[in-house]
């Protein structure tokens, strides 16, 4: 059965990073690969465009292609975006479907911070993002946690609906949202660092600029 991944994230905004890991990473696991915009980001603070502004621009960015969805169901919930909330309603979704959580080698290092994190092994598969520039050092809790669950073969995931983890080797692509609200903020136009279908519509970037 194809895989079902899922990549969070503020999407504030989208940019050629985020879009160009999802791609590979659906790619690599032959899956489709749904964009889940948080709502309230319980580690970080609050987007500075609206949750309606961003569906805009994540639906501007995904135009023209099927591979990489938008799923709004974050936004729709009241309270934090806890991510295990998310996967234990797709998991209710989509039975034994072989679900992969993606997030970045930085992100995963940081994973027993994150809450109920234990969890999400018992109603996902997790794939780390990883970059040939970027090495995390694993805590005691996360490596025992991990021990005996990576694997490295897209192949077995598709065998189980949870539980495995595997490293995904992406393209290196270091573009920082922060810089490119900067960018926006002093009037500068930020062209090769998001989608060009950000750029078709004047009012898609308002959010960002003074």
């Amino acid at each position: 059965m194809k895989p079902l991944a899922i990549f969070g994230g503020t999407f504030d905004p989208v940019h050629l990073g985020h879009l160009s890991v999802a791609w590979e990473a659906a790619e690599l696991l032959d899956a489709e690969v749904r964009l889940l915009p948080a709502s309230v980001p319980p580690h970080r603070p609050p987007p500075a465009a609206s949750a309606t502004q961003r569906v805009a621009m994540l639906r501007a960015a995904l135009h023209g292609q099927s591979r990489l969805t938008l799923d709004t169901r974050e936004l729709e919930r009241n309270g934090p975006s806890y991510t295990i909330d998310t996967l234990h309603e797709l998991r209710a979704e989509q039975g034994d479907r072989p679900l992969v959580l993606l997030i970045g080698a930085d992100a995963f290092a940081g994973l027993p911070s994150w809450h109920r994190w234990r969890e999400l092994f018992t109603v996902a598969h997790i794939g780390v993002l990883s970059r040939p520039d970027v090495g995390a050092v694993l805590s005691e809790d996360l490596q025992h946690e991990t021990a005996g669950r990576w694997v490295g073969e897209v192949s077995t995931l598709r065998k189980l609906p949870a539980g495995r983890l595997i490293e995904l080797a992406v393209t290196p692509l270091v573009i920082s949202a922060t810089r490119i609200r900067e960018l926006l903020a002093a009037g500068r136009d930020p062209r090769y660092l998001l989608p060009a279908g950000l750029f078709d519509d004047t009012e898609l970037l308002a959010p960002y600029r003074r």
